[in-house]
Formats: C-alpha cells, structure tokens, sequence
C-alpha cells in the first residue's frame, strides 16, 4: 500500500468535468501543467524571485486520475547550479473516500532559471 509523502502537499485539488477525456481520465496536459506550478514553487522560494521553466527533464505517468481523485502534487529541490535549479515533484491521488487509498500517479523532474525583471538569466542569490 502506497503512503503520502511525510512533507506537505506543494499543491492539491481536485480534478473538474471539464479536465477529463471522453474516457472519464484527467487529461496529461492537465498533470503536467499542475506539475509545473508545483514545481516552480521551490524555485521561487530558493531564487527569491522570478523564475521560468527551462526543462521537462522527464515525466513519467504511473496511472490515471478520476474525476473524483484528490491529487496532490510533492515538489522538492534536487540540485542547483549558478542560475538554475532541478525540482523533482511526485504526484499521489487519494481514492475512494469510503475505503481511501493512496496511488502514485506520476512523478517528473523539471529545470527552472532564476531571471530579472528584463527577463535575463541571474545567478541565484546566496542561502
């Protein structure tokens, strides 16, 4: 049986009608959009500022989301260099509020670059 994640959710919500395929499944671009937010936000925390998504490194789905499945999406720093930083964020559903259950639905890794109010690179400041 799979668990949650012991740190705190990044983000949580629950999927709408109009997030689903013809199939009643939440639609990837829907996932990875909500990966993206949840991964900018260790980014911005740790760049003290404004950041833009460099790369998806790799996003990995492990199993559907339903309708009625709250996703909770865990994002956390890996490594940072000068400028950019890897966030990976995993991505958990919780099932069947009578008898819940906890599934891992996908898990992705993605690149962010701290920048200026011109939009250029910068390095990230001291911790």
């Amino acid at each position: 049986m799979t668990a949650l994640p012991r740190d705190e959710p990044v983000l949580r919500v629950l999927p709408l009608p109009k997030d689903l395929n013809a199939a009643g499944d939440v639609f990837g671009g829907w996932i990875l959009s909500h990966i993206d937010l949840a991964g900018v936000v260790p980014a911005v925390r740790r760049a003290r500022g404004r950041v833009v998504t460099l790369a998806v490194n790799g996003c990995t789905f492990r199993a559907p989301i339903f309708k009625s499945d709250l996703v909770s999406f865990y994002a956390r720093l890996v490594r940072e260099g000068t400028t950019s930083m890897t966030v990976e964020v995993e991505v958990y559903c919780e099932r069947d509020p009578q008898s819940p259950f906890i599934v891992k639905v996908a898990d992705a890794s993605l690149t962010y670059v701290a920048i200026d109010d011109s939009g250029r690179k910068r390095p990230l400041p001291p911790q």
